[in-house]
């Protein structure tokens, strides 16, 4: 492979809740479906620094220059490091209307795995993102976390505040959310921690309507698993591995309607 970078186009599918960086204030873990079929990992993006033309949404397609790897120790085979000089994006995201049609002419042309598929490919051939069609969710675990960010990262804050560039807001999710869910060769159901963008928002946008961060993380959970992960909609599990564990974790989750519905579905509407 190459070391001169690459223009790519990329639909972005998955946005982790940010975290802390000392090098770029905070990441977020980015990854999608490039035009020839291929997942990508996009890392490091400090997604909310970015200026305003370069802040991307979810199933939106860009085009950017990315290095054939990522971090030196990271072997995963899709992660990439983004020139994000080069970051154009490119139109509006794809329309959720007809059954969202055309979020599924891109995403139904990716294989689906299980959990146990998807470990033994990443000990073959260092898979690290793919797809996971659960045959059943069974819970959203809640757990309590640390409510404050440890210490390094709290003066890391405290230094920026004083001589870095303006410094936004990140809040700490004081909860772990997991999804229970088995697979069609599950021998045990499978608990895999949820890290999507998404569900951090939520609870942040629960929080502040309810004013109570133990009622947001339920009202959370009502929200993922009753409607997202219902019997009416064809959910899929987008999973990565973090890197330096090789933990799998739900990265976002694809829920379209059924195919065999006939009512309208309803537009998602961006949470950040």
């Amino acid at each position: 492979m190459s070391d001169r970078p690459i223009k790519t186009k990329v639909l972005i599918t998955v946005m982790t809740y940010p975290h802390p960086s000392r090098g770029y204030q905070e990441l977020v873990c980015t990854a999608g479906i490039t035009e020839a079929d291929e997942w990508v990992r996009l890392y490091p993006i400090d997604y909310r620094y970015r200026p305003r033309n370069q802040q991307f949404r979810k199933y939106q397609w860009v085009e950017i220059d990315l290095l054939p790897h990522g971090d030196k120790n990271d072997r995963r085979k899709e992660s990439r490091k983004p020139l994000l000089d080069s970051l154009q994006v490119l139109g509006e995201p794809l329309s959720t209307k007809n059954g969202w049609r055309k979020r599924r002419e891109v995403i139904d042309r990716m294989p689906t795995y299980t959990v146990k598929q998807l470990r033994e490919l990443h000990e073959t051939e260092r898979t690290s993102l793919g797809i996971v069609r659960p045959t059943r969710v069974l819970d959203l675990k809640i757990e309590p976390s640390e409510p404050e960010w440890k210490p390094e990262w709290q003066n890391l804050f405290d230094q920026l505040a004083l001589f870095g560039p303006v410094q936004k807001p990140l809040r700490k999710i004081p909860y772990k959310f997991s999804y229970v869910f088995e697979c069609e060769d599950s021998h045990k159901p499978h608990n895999a921690m949820i890290e999507d963008w998404e569900l951090g928002v939520l609870w942040l946008n629960e929080v502040a309507r309810l004013g109570d961060e133990e009622q947001a993380a339920l009202s959370v959970k009502r929200k993922f698993f009753d409607e997202i992960c219902s019997a009416r909609r064809d959910t899929l599990f987008f999973m990565g591995t973090v890197f330096p564990y090789n933990t799998w974790v739900v990265l976002g989750v694809f829920w379209p309607p059924k195919l065999e519905q006939s009512q309208p579905d309803f537009i998602q509407g961006s949470l950040f």
